[in-house]
C-alpha cells in the first residue's frame, strides 16, 4: 500500500500525506472555529430560563464574555434597534394631574373684560346694553350659520337672520313681548323668502335651520331685554347673569374636584352628577342673596326656587349646545374669545335661562 495514496479523513485532526498530526494552536483552533456552524438559540417557551442566567449562558441580552457586566435585572429583556423597548406597566406611569382643558389666564382676563363692558352699559345707559345684546346676537348667528355650512353644508341665510335678530331684541325692549313675537314671525318669513333666490335643492333644510337659529339665538336673548324694561331692570339682569355664572362655576368646581359619576357621557363627558349638585347648591345660595338684597320686594325663599330653576335651565342649555357641537363634530363654535371659544360657547347656558328668570321674576315680584 502506497503511503502517498492515503488521505486523512476530513476533520480527523491529521495533516496531509507529507504532514503529521496537525499541531494544536491558536491558528488552527481559530480556523476550525470559523468553520464551525453555531447552533441556533431556542428561547424557553415558559419564559426566561433563570438557571441559564445564573450560569452566564449566552442568550439574547445575556453576557457573552466574562468581562461584560451582567444586567442588574436579568429577567427584563433588553431592547434592540429592531425591537422597541416594552411599554412601562401602568404602575410605572406617572399620575397625570387634572387639567382644566383651557387657558385659564386668558379665560379669566376675557371674562373680566366682558363683565366690565356689561356692567358699565347696564347701569349707565339702558339702550347701550340693548346694543350689547344685539351685537352678541349677530355674532352668535354668524358663528352658528358658519359652522352649519362648514360641517353640514346647510346654508341658513345670515343676512335676514342678522337684521331680524337685532330688530327682535330692539322690538322686545321697546314694545314688550308682543313686539318680540311679531319680529320673530317677520324674521322667519324673511328667511323663507331670502332662500328662494337660490336653487331649490336643500331649500327645506336651509330654511328649517334658519328658523331654528332665529328662535335659538335672538328670540331667547330678547327676554334679557324684557327684564331690562322694569324699573329695577338692571338689577334683574344682574341677578340673571350672576345666577347663571355662579351655577356654571359651581358645576365646574365641584365636578372637577369631586366628580365621579357621569351625568350625560354621550353628550358631554366632562359633566358629572356631583357637578350638577354643586351647580344647584351654589345657584340656590346666590339666588337667596340676590332676591333678598337686589330685587325690590323679593324674598329669600323665592331666591332658592329661582336658583334651582337656573341650575336646571343652565345645565340643559349647556347640554343642548354640546349636542349641536357633537353633531357638527367640533369642540367650540368659534375662536373669538381666547380661553372661552366663541360667543355661542358663552351664550349656551344664558339663552335658555333668560326666559326662565324673566317668567319667575314676573310671578314673584311683577313686571315692574
Amino acid at each position: 500500500m502506497n503511503d502517498s495514496s492515503w488521505r486523512a479523513p476530513a476533520g480527523s485532526g491529521f495533516g496531509g500525506p507529507d504532514q503529521g498530526p496537525a499541531p494544536a494552536g491558536p491558528a488552527y483552533e481559530g480556523r476550525r472555529a470559523a468553520q464551525t456552524r453555531p447552533m441556533p438559540i431556542v428561547s424557553d417557551p415558559a419564559g426566561d430560563n433563570q438557571d441559564d442566567h445564573d450560569r452566564g449562558a449566552a442568550q439574547p441580552g445575556g453576557p457573552l464574555f466574562r468581562d461584560e457586566t451582567p444586567h442588574e435585572h436579568p429577567q427584563e429583556p433588553m431592547s434592540s434597534p429592531s425591537q422597541p423597548a416594552p411599554a412601562p406597566s401602568p404602575r410605572q406611569k406617572p399620575r397625570q394631574k387634572k387639567s382644566a382643558g383651557r387657558d385659564l389666564g386668558a379665560a379669566i382676563g376675557v371674562g373680566l373684560g366682558l363683565g366690565a363692558v356689561i356692567i358699565a352699559s347696564l347701569f349707565i345707559w339702558k339702550p347701550a346694553f340693548v346694543g350689547v345684546i344685539a351685537v352678541a346676537v349677530v355674532v352668535g348667528l354668524w358663528e352658528l350659520t358658519s359652522r352649519l355650512q362648514e360641517r353640514k353644508g346647510i346654508k341658513a341665510p345670515l343676512v335676514p337672520l342678522a337684521l331680524g335678530g337685532a330688530a327682535m331684541v330692539v322690538a322686545g325692549y321697546v314694545r314688550g313681548p308682543e313686539g318680540a313675537w311679531v319680529a320673530m314671525a317677520l324674521t322667519a318669513l324673511a328667511v323663507l323668502v331670502w332662500r328662494m333666490t337660490e336653487p331649490p335643492e336643500g331649500y327645506l333644510k336651509d330654511v328649517t335651520a334658519g328658523v331654528f337659529a332665529a328662535f335659538y339665538v335672538p328670540f331667547l336673548a330678547t327676554f334679557v331685554a324684557l327684564m331690562l324694561t322694569a324699573d329695577d331692570g338692571p338689577w334683574r339682569v344682574l341677578t340673571f347673569l350672576v345666577l347663571t355664572v355662579v351655577s356654571d362655576t359651581g358645576a365646574y368646581a365641584v365636578g372637577w374636584r369631586f366628580g365621579r359619576h357621569k351625568l350625560a357621557p354621550r353628550i358631554s363627558p366632562g359633566k358629572t352628577r356631583e357637578g350638577l349638585l354643586g351647580a344647584v347648591a351654589f345657584a340656590m345660595a346666590a339666588g337667596a342673596l340676590c332676591m333678598e338684597f337686589l330685587i325690590d320686594g323679593g324674598l329669600w325663599w323665592q331666591g332658592l326656587l329661582l336658583g334651582l330653576a337656573v341650575a336646571a335651565s343652565a345645565t340643559l342649555g349647556d347640554l343642548g349646545e354640546s349636542m349641536i357641537k357633537r353633531d357638527l363634530g367640533i369642540k367650540d363654535m368659534g375662536t373669538l374669545l381666547p380661553g372661552h371659544g366663541g360667543i355661542m360657547d358663552r351664550l349656551d347656558s344664558l339663552l335658555p335661562t333668560a326666559p326662565v328668570v324673566w317668567l319667575l321674576l314676573v310671578l314673584f315680584v311683577g313686571s315692574g
